[in-house]
């Protein structure tokens, strides 16, 4: 099977790309893939390029093939949201979220939460799980990042949701 990877850079047919840093290290390093090995690269915006690893030193290029118009997202327009549980719980959730086909996660803050994160703190968090979606991405075929919304309390996003509601009721 061939390794894929999220490059977020946009990406050109018959064209070089560079792998970012913790892609190429994985490449090389746990992979440990080197030049001419066949790679999948995608930016999550639809579609993939197929290539082959045309330098491995201390950056990885890739020499792209052609764009494929692959598309493998779920028709439903799902969003997850998921009050936060205690411990890594939430990358578990996030990955099989991802594997699933969700296309918008929702993080919520509730009375009843044992974790309590906010302000840097919480924005390192969801930028984790970014990342673990990310990785989710490459694993499963998807070539379109869910989007992973900051840190909501419960009551506020009900709030937004009843209203957004009544929106979409008034036209």
């Amino acid at each position: 099977m061939t390794s894929r990877f999220f490059c977020p850079q946009p990406l050109a047919p018959n064209s070089l790309a560079e792998l970012p840093s913790a892609a190429a290290h994985h490449a090389l390093r746990v992979l440990r893939l080197g030049a001419g090995d066949p790679v999948t690269l995608f930016n999550g915006e639809g579609g993939e390029y197929p290539g082959r690893i045309a330098e491995a030193g201390r950056a990885v290029r890739v020499q792209l093939g052609d764009w494929h118009a692959v598309e493998r997202e779920s028709p439903l327009d799902m969003t997850l949201a998921q009050a936060l549980p205690s411990g890594d719980k939430m990358d578990f959730v996030v990955q099989k979220a991802v594997e699933l086909g969700v296309a918008r996660i929702q993080p919520l803050a509730s009375s009843r939460s044992v974790v309590r994160l906010a302000g840097e703190r919480a924005a390192r968090r969801v930028e984790h799980w970014r990342q673990v979606a990310i990785s989710a991405c490459e694993q499963c075929g998807r070539n379109r990042l869910p989007e992973i919304a900051p840190i909501l309390d419960l009551r506020q996003w009900l709030g937004q949701l009843a209203q957004d509601n009544e929106i979409r009721r008034l036209l």
